[in-house]
């Protein structure tokens, strides 16, 4: 076997692995250091939710609880959802960055793609939120499948989706070289 037609393989993976990890201790950390209470990407992103939920005409507020890591998001004053930090889209934000910074060499468009698609994950990830929430409050027989399959698989398909684009847009800038 030839390593050397495996290389650049080998050396996307262990870069991937590794800002990857990184990334994930740094959340970590970021995240134990709000215990017991929630952290403030958490609050935020269900705050967003429930500034979405108001545009659909749903009275809808977030509520910090200061004793646990969680976020509710109210409708109508009762508990619609529970947001965790899982929820909050930042470990999907760091499985997109590892890709894109895993792929090769920064560019000035690598920063710009990376604006764009975290805007598009932050996005994606409050039509998530919004229709768990929905689920919940009206087919509350499907929110496992919804939360455990459904909604998982939305969130990653748009992140693959952005992958794609990104590669196809790196193969088109190569061969124009």
């Amino acid at each position: 076997m030839n390593w050397k037609e495996f290389k650049p393989v080998i050396y996307f993976l262990l870069r991937f692995l590794g800002i990857y990890l990184i990334g994930n201790l740094l959340y970590g950390l970021f995240i134990t250091s709000f215990e017991p209470g929630v952290d403030p990407i958490t609050y935020w992103v269900t705050n967003h939710t429930a500034f979405l939920m108001r545009l659909f005409n749903y009275q809808a507020e977030a509520q910090a609880l200061i004793d646990k890591n969680i976020a509710d998001l109210l409708v109508n004053n009762k508990v619609a959802l529970s947001v965790y930090e899982g929820c909050n889209g930042v470990n999907v934000w760091i499985i997109f960055v590892a890709f894109l910074f895993a792929l090769g060499p920064i560019s000035s468009k690598l920063w710009y793609f990376l604006g764009v698609g975290t805007v598009i994950i932050h996005i994606s990830n409050l039509v998530r939120i919004f229709l768990l929430a929905i689920v919940y409050m009206y087919l509350p027989h499907y929110w496992y499948f919804s939360h455990k399959y459904l909604f998982t698989a939305f969130i990653y398909v748009i992140v693959f989706i952005l992958w794609l684009i990104w590669v196809r847009q790196q193969l088109r800038y190569a061969k124009q070289q």
